[in-house]
């Protein structure tokens, strides 16, 4: 009987949900909506926006893109994409160098984590130093489940 208990559980568990270890099929499906080179906070971190006045709101705050006389703020406003989850990421703090996330190569999900692979840029060196906290939005697909975002920088 003990021999059977010890089958029986051992199969419950065997059959129990794991996550999976595999990266989504819709690993090309991200898009950068807006990306600053100033503008974010000190700290790495993200926040998923999740309506249409949050989104307005981070890209007034930045004062985006240079807006001509005589023309409307919001006629410069990207559209807030329906469809996706929409991702804020703060880069955090750098002393030198273009940090603008200008691409995203690839994104996937293991273990609830979504891996946004951008290009890595090669730094101008320590000639000028200014102090910058780059951010973008992003969207990805609505379907993807995930507690954090990691950059992983390629060439």
């Amino acid at each position: 009987m003990k021999k059977l208990f010890a089958i029986g559980l051992g199969t419950v568990i065997s059959c129990s949900g794991m996550p999976s270890d595999k990266t989504s099929p819709m690993q090309d499906n991200a898009q950068i909506i807006v990306s600053e080179s100033q503008g974010g906070t000190g700290r790495p971190g993200f926040t998923i926006l999740k309506n249409e006045q949050e989104f307005q709101s981070v890209i007034r705050k930045s004062q985006f893109g240079i807006v001509e006389a005589g023309t409307d703020v919001a006629s410069k406003i990207p559209a807030f994409p329906k469809d996706k989850t929409v991702v804020l990421y703060n880069l955090g703090t750098f002393n030198s160098g273009d940090h603008t996330v200008t691409q995203v190569k690839s994104i996937s999900i293991r273990y609830k984590v979504l891996y946004v692979e951008v290009p890595q840029k090669e730094s101008g060196g320590m000639e000028i130093q200014v102090i910058s906290h780059p951010w973008f939005i992003f969207a990805v697909p609505s379907g993807y489940q995930f507690n954090s975002v990691e950059l992983k920088y390629s060439k």
